[in-house]
């Protein structure tokens, strides 16, 4: 699990590490880190020795960071130069020396480069770039290595000005920041490399926002015991579908198949559709004819007419763990305390950003994590919203789904996913757990979808499994 950190954070867990340590010694660790991962750069694109390297230089210690960095590099046969974006008596003074020292040369406009360095606001620069730095970072011609973040990005929330800039691969120090893995900003930060600095013993043992790699993903995912049967590995019910919407519970119970439950039963309107597609699933037409189930799914093409409502109710009554997707947002959205007060047992919404505006009251806005964190403590549910990079927010969690791909930006793909979800909470997964688990391996099937061309519903689902498999394989049959 990688996780991140707000600047407060960061800046007190840096201050205490640098009392334990002699003057300059944590700018030397993140300049050794920064400066050998542009030789690798470097390398790949043809040598380091006789490449050009330009650094962007600001004030502070992002741009020490950048310019002890170009010193390293110019001793191994680098041509640096360094445009400072700042006044030079505002530039790191030790580190403007060790680059002069080691050969770098200051310029006063962009020059010809094979990598650019941005070190000109790291995690204390306000969002937006000066017109100076920006008309710099518009200019080059090069790969961009941020360093620590992309310049100008709202590191805190993730929110991404059209004034900032955008990294092929971003060096980060010490921790991630939610910049680089949430909101527009991650899709400008590239590839993120985290260096280790020591900082970790110094930050809280809370962080703001946690990241799952495969390795989570798959021990927490529920796979059979020897002594499972179709039961014990989990019921889930889906109400699903409508005389208009015939598709969307296909795409649902498919999604539920597979996932971990050994189980699906599907109640709804479009019940010829889904036998057709779905021999496996137990059908009936109605919810209160369906039988017991551990979890439900409701919503995806259910309509929102009173036969819709109807159904939502008998769902909501059920003492289980319920995943709310598509129509039943829009029918929970009119009264949200009113549909979802009574409810004990976990409850799971699914918004994308205008469903979350109509069931919040309020935009989204830039910073995606807190709005959901907050939706989440005010209705008591568990929020998956929806996105290039999926937050799950629910009681003291937060995640952020990596594996996102705007490929997933398709009609029924989260019909799909709400399957696979409402499968992970009949298989017993907590809810934020079957939330963000769900969004990751659903990410890695549009991935794997999007290799073969244009990706539809359909294609994302035959990739499932596939996704599936893949992640388990490294685990044991009957753990």
């Amino acid at each position: 699990m990688r996780l991140a950190y707000r600047v407060a954070e960061i800046r007190a867990a840096e201050e205490a590490l640098m009392a334990t340590l002699p003057d300059g010694v944590l700018m030397q660790r993140a300049a050794a880190g920064l400066a050998t991962r542009a030789a690798a750069l470097l390398a790949e694109a043809g040598g380091v020795y006789g490449s050009r390297v330009l650094l962007l230089v600001g004030a502070g210690n992002n741009g020490g960071d950048t310019l002890y960095a170009g010193a390293r590099l110019a001793r191994r046969g680098v041509r640096v130069n360094a445009l400072l974006l700042a006044p030079e008596d505002r530039t790191h003074p030790d580190g403007l020396a060790a680059l002069r020292a080691a050969g770098g040369r200051l310029v006063d406009a962009v020059t010809p480069a094979d990598l650019v360095l941005d070190g000109i606001v790291g995690i204390g620069g306000r969002p937006g770039l000066r017109p100076a730095a920006l008309a710099a970072v518009r200019a080059v011609d090069a790969p961009i290595l941020a360093v620590d973040v992309p310049s100008g990005v709202d590191v805190d929330t993730g929110a991404a000005p059209d004034e900032s800039a955008a990294a092929a691969v971003t060096v980060t120090f010490g921790t991630l920041k939610p910049a680089l893995v949430a909101g527009p900003a991650s899709a400008r930060a590239g590839l993120v490399e985290l260096i280790d600095i020591g900082l970790g013993p110094w930050l809280p043992a809370e962080p703001w926002l946690s990241v799952p790699d495969a390795a989570d993903v798959a021990s927490w995912w529920p796979v059979p015991r020897p002594q499972d049967d179709k039961y014990t590995r989990g019921v889930v019910g889906i109400a699903a579908g409508s005389p208009e919407y015939t598709g969307a519970p296909v795409l649902s119970v498919g999604g539920a198949l597979a996932g971990p439950a050994g189980f699906v039963r599907y109640a709804g309107a479009a019940a010829e559709h889904v036998r057709r597609s779905w021999p496996e699933a137990v059908i009936t037409d109605r919810v209160g004819d369906a039988g017991r189930a551990q979890a439900w799914i409701a919503g995806p093409g259910l309509g929102t007419d009173e036969r819709s409502r109807a159904e939502l109710r008998g769902v909501l009554a059920a003492d289980v763990p319920v995943c709310l997707d598509a129509d039943a947002l829009t029918i929970v959205a009119q009264d949200p305390r009113g549909w979802l007060g009574h409810r004990t047992a976990p409850t799971v919404i699914t918004p994308h950003d205008r469903e979350y505006a109509r069931i919040a009251g309020t935009e989204v806005g830039d910073d995606r994590v807190r709005a959901a964190a907050e939706l989440s403590d005010r209705l008591g549910v568990t929020v998956l919203l929806k996105g290039y990079r999926t937050v799950v927010a629910g009681p003291g969690e937060r995640y952020v789904n990596p594996t996102g791909t705007p490929a997933l930006g398709t009609a029924g793909s989260g019909d799909v996913l709400a399957g696979l979800l409402g499968s992970l909470l009949a298989g017993g997964l907590p809810p934020a757990r079957a939330a963000i688990a769900a969004a990751f391996v659903h990410g890695l099937a549009g991935r794997r979808a999007a290799a073969d061309g244009p990706v539809t519903a359909r294609h994302v689902l035959s990739a499932l499994r596939p996704a599936v498999r893949d992640l388990l394989r490294p685990i044991p049959s009957g753990r």
